[in-house]
């Protein structure tokens, strides 16, 4: 029985239009709550062993599957996790201890969640890949169907209390036509990786588990965050021309990006991958303003070698010909854990040894790294940046500056992801060649907020006027030393707020390469001094919804479909 008539309210985070039936994922079977008590401890954890081998089993063979890198790498990490020591070793304690099978699982697999959640950072992130395992290895252990995204025979809408990495690493835009999530936020995994293929997405959509069922239609706008559940042909048709104005919006987009009257700002892409870069590559943009190098790190018992980093950006660099890219140094730590740098526990990772940090106490890893950005430099002749991240001082940034120069890299800078950095962007520019705000990181330090705590996400937006007084500084610091400053967080893939950065002083703004599209043609769409304006209103406002509506006002009406 199809849904009543219903418009329900997320947090948009990939613009865009489409209606269609709906999929749900496999939601978790949960425990077996008529399951006997453990009584032999030895053939329970011989059977636990043998669930945990075919989970691995099960998502080593998804990865193989997979069609490029990075969901590979996703996947892989995942089968790495469902194999983890701890998470076992915790499983038969509570075995010991007398527990049912599911109910042991379920048990330690919740005390593994809460112990990285209570970490944050990168720790917090392996949260959903913990809960995946957990619902696995239960499922397998009752016989029923694996939770996830079921085998989708037509274009379908995604519905899901939230999507686990691994499971996100699997969808395709030609057979998934938008994604609805009742949790996540704005900076999850699952928001990313819509952004990246273009899949319209609301997040954080509440009450979509109880007013959307199987067999509904839905109608989604993704720029917005609004979903129409069983949505009438009028509402469907106004999604239509919605689109259809979007599609004549971005006619013609194309070539440098600059505002009506030539103010010019170069549009790059994130990439985290070689994959990445082949795929961004083929866009019609200037570059990359961040290649996220961790991902070369994370997950492997040793660090990289020479050769292979040497490899990989090579092909990075090859793949953008003369266009440039910027490369940030390994942003690893207690909050980004490595097997192979020996790292303490910290209370609070977030705020402690990360980035360039951890640079500096392990020189051997930033040498060697530095040393194999210097051969691919040599090697392509690209137009290779290099930047170290979470720089608090001038101190690090001119340690950072000297070890990378006597590398022979050409352009060396800094990211401004904390607020001291914006303050004294002036001091820290005046002794590297560059500057890349990560809004992301700036938001949630400015505001005192977790990134990826979907409570919090009206304070992690960057329209707070706060975090816009931070993102100034750092703009002020390279006006006055006549310095490049980009900014290479979410922020930057809004075609609204990309005005009002470059209304702020902005040079460059760095996205998701299906974002660029849309931000170039809303530049084209205004002067140099409307968006210089807009920047004084949002400065100004009470609120950040305030300074969202200011901006919208200045706006031309053209702009408001490609939101």
């Amino acid at each position: 029985m199809a849904s009543e008539h219903q418009i329900l309210h997320g947090i948009g985070v990939c613009a865009g239009t489409a209606s269609g039936p709906v999929a749900f994922v496999t939601e978790a079977p949960g425990i077996d709550e008529n399951e006997p008590k453990c009584t032999d401890v030895e053939a329970d954890t011989a059977r636990l062993e043998a669930a945990r081998d075919k989970v691995v089993a099960q998502l080593k063979a998804r990865a193989e599957k997979a069609t490029d890198e990075k969901s590979r790498g996703v996947l892989n990490a995942t089968s790495q996790m469902a194999g983890d020591k701890g998470l076992f070793k915790s499983i038969v304690k509570h075995l010991k201890a007398g527990e049912g099978m599911t109910h042991a699982v379920s048990a330690a697999g919740d005390e593994y969640a809460a112990k990285l959640s209570k970490l944050g950072g990168y720790f917090a992130e392996r949260v959903t890949d913990i809960n995946d395992v957990r619902n696995r290895l239960v499922a397998e252990l009752r016989g029923l169907p694996a939770p996830g995204v079921p085998d989708i025979t037509e274009p379908v809408i995604i519905v899901a209390r939230d999507l686990a990495p691994a499971e996100t690493a699997t969808l395709h835009p030609d057979t998934v036509l938008g994604i609805v999530t009742q949790e996540g936020g704005p900076t999850s995994h699952t928001a990313i990786l819509a952004a990246q293929l273009g899949i319209p997405c609301s997040v954080k959509t509440k009450g979509a588990l109880d007013a959307i069922n199987s067999g509904d239609t839905v109608a989604i706008d993704g720029g917005v965050g609004e979903v129409i559940v069983s949505p009438t042909s009028d509402e469907v048709s106004q999604l239509k021309d919605r689109a259809e104005r979007r599609a004549r919006a971005l006619a013609g987009s194309s070539g440098e990006g600059a505002t009506r009257d030539g103010h010019k700002v170069a549009l790059l892409a994130n990439i985290g991958t070689v994959d990445d870069a082949l795929n961004a590559a083929k866009f019609d943009l200037e570059g990359s303003g961040l290649f996220r190098s961790e991902f070369l790190f994370l997950g492997r018992d040793e660090a990289p070698s020479l050769e292979e980093q040497t490899e990989t950006y090579s092909k990075v660099l090859r793949a953008f010909g003369d266009r440039h890219v910027v490369v940030r140094t390994l942003d690893a730590g207690a909050d980004k854990p490595l097997k192979f740098a020996n790292q303490e526990h910290e209370e609070n990772p977030a705020l402690g040894v990360r980035g360039l940090r951890l640079g500096m106490r392990r020189v051997d890893l930033l040498d060697t790294q530095l040393q194999a950005l210097a051969n691919a430099y040599k090697e392509t002749g690209g137009d290779l940046w290099v930047m170290a991240p979470m720089v608090s001082t001038v101190d690090e940034a001119e340690w950072f500056a000297g070890k990378a120069r006597s590398y022979g890299l050409p352009k060396v800078g800094v990211m401004v992801e904390v607020p001291a950095a914006a303050i004294r962007s002036a001091q820290i520019l005046s002794v590297v060649d560059f500057c890349s705000i990560g809004t992301n990181d700036l938001s949630q330090y400015t505001m005192a907020a977790d990134r990826l705590n979907g409570e919090l996400a009206n304070l992690l937006t960057p329209w707070q006027p706060a975090v816009l007084h931070m993102i100034k500084a750092a703009c002020d610091g390279g006006a006055a030393t006549g310095k490049h400053v980009g900014v290479c967080g979410e922020a930057g893939g809004d075609p609204l707020m990309a005005l009002v950065l470059t209304g702020l002083g902005v040079q460059s703004l760095s996205m998701a390469p299906t974002k660029v599209n849309a931000v170039r043609a809303a530049l084209r769409m205004h002067d140099f001094g409307t968006c210089q304006q807009m920047a004084a209103y949002a400065l100004d406002a009470r609120t950040a919804e305030d300074a969202r509506k200011a901006v919208i006002a200045l706006a031309d009406p053209m702009l408001l479909d490609l939101l």
